[in-house]
């Protein structure tokens, strides 16, 4: 739970309050700070090993939501953005299960998962928004997932 909380909450805020910081000195104003969170951070699955990581993203959907009412307070064009992927080929199953490297292995078996490269496209496509959109959320997920 600890690590979930610094890596999901504390590293996101520091990280976030660190880049603010440096485009007020540089004089950015039309920045843009992307979180990458998860679809767990906008419903919670049936699944009693997920739902404390559900709770530090919901965490990550109501910072960067204050965070974009931040910036529009301090008359800022700097926009901020969540990519929320639902499962994504990586190596997080096998930690989530890390007593069953089996059914880690089955996660990813299972359906088509989303790919680096499908994220890396969902923060072009935010990054290319023209200076007036504000995308405040992408949510995806593979086809076949369920939930």
């Amino acid at each position: 739970w600890r690590t979930s909380l610094l890596v999901n909450v504390m590293a996101v805020s520091i990280c976030t309050r660190e880049v603010y910081r440096s485009m007020k000195e540089r004089n950015v104003d039309d920045g843009h700070i992307i979180n990458i969170n998860s679809m767990n951070g906008h419903s919670v699955v049936p699944q009693s090993v997920v739902h404390f990581y559900s709770a530090t993203k919901y965490a990550v959907t109501a910072l960067t939501e204050g965070l974009r009412q931040e910036l529009r307070e301090a008359k800022t064009h700097i926009r901020a953005t969540c990519i929320s992927p639902g499962l994504v080929e990586t190596g997080f199953a096998f930690k989530l299960h890390d007593n069953d490297p089996e059914r880690a292995a089955a996660t990813y078996e299972s359906i088509r998962c989303l790919k680096a490269e499908d994220m890396a496209n969902a923060v072009i496509y935010v990054l290319s928004a023209p200076p007036h959109v504000q995308i405040a959320d992408i949510q995806m997920r593979p086809t076949e997932q369920i939930s």
